[in-house]
């Protein structure tokens, strides 16, 4: 069972070793490893860019974010200036496309972001960004690739479709076995119990806001036949 320090990147007891700088839920590695090795022998290396992430490393994205001391993107991946913005302005912002610490799905270990580093041309550098992954970008056949295959190892794409929540993320999978247990367990009240004590920018106005943000930016119905 899956406890709530595991769901708000409280504890890593759920957790093994996918590589020396990835982790995992068990039943997550083995379903990645098998979906791996399909796309290998379909020409492509695919790998983790990020898995697990913790509470701490969550708050310290979201709080750096929200004071200005990192960058903060629109729908469109342009760079805001938030000096000007009220707090509603910011967290709308940068819930876009960064989680609340604790409401990471990458807290759960069953979801992960994927690229293939040979696509990249020799001067790149993986951005996480939406056109990468679209016609005409580096990781465009591997995209088609996935949308064929991922289904048949137990993945998908949470983040597929723009509903005015969390922005696409074509490069964010999720095993659906483990993510969809996750999402039962998962609540308002959970995310509150993980913030006491802790200074979260913003914290008013999200605790103001906290249901309806829960319902748009956290709990993600998948669009049928995903």
């Amino acid at each position: 069972m899956i406890s709530h320090a595991m769901l708000t990147g409280r504890s890593t007891e759920h957790l093994v070793e996918l590589t020396a700088h990835h982790r995992l839920q068990p039943e997550a590695v083995q379903a990645f490893l098998a979906l791996q090795a399909a796309a290998a022998k379909a020409g492509f290396n695919l790998h983790p860019a990020s898995t697990f992430r913790d509470f701490e490393r969550q708050l310290a994205i979201w709080n750096g974010k929200f004071h200005g001391e990192r960058p903060v993107l629109d729908s469109h991946s342009h760079p805001v200036d938030i000096t000007e913005l009220d707090d509603s302005q910011r967290g709308e912002l940068i819930l876009r496309w960064s989680a609340l610490p604790g409401a990471s799905r990458h807290h759960w270990g069953s979801d992960l972001d994927i690229y293939d580093p040979t696509l990249l041309p020799a001067d790149g550098k993986l951005q996480l960004e939406p056109w990468e992954y679209d016609h005409g970008g580096y990781f465009y056949t591997l995209t088609q690739w996935l949308d064929e295959n991922m289904a048949s190892f137990g993945f998908y794409r949470p983040f597929s479709h723009d509903s005015g929540g969390v922005a696409v993320e074509p490069w964010h999978l999720s095993y659906r076995p483990l993510a969809e247990q996750c999402e039962k367990l998962l609540t308002p009240k959970v995310l509150e119990q993980a913030w006491q004590g802790v200074d979260l920018a913003g914290h008013a106005w999200i605790s103001s806001q906290l249901q309806r943000i829960f319902q748009q930016y956290v709990i993600i119905t998948p669009v049928t036949g995903e």
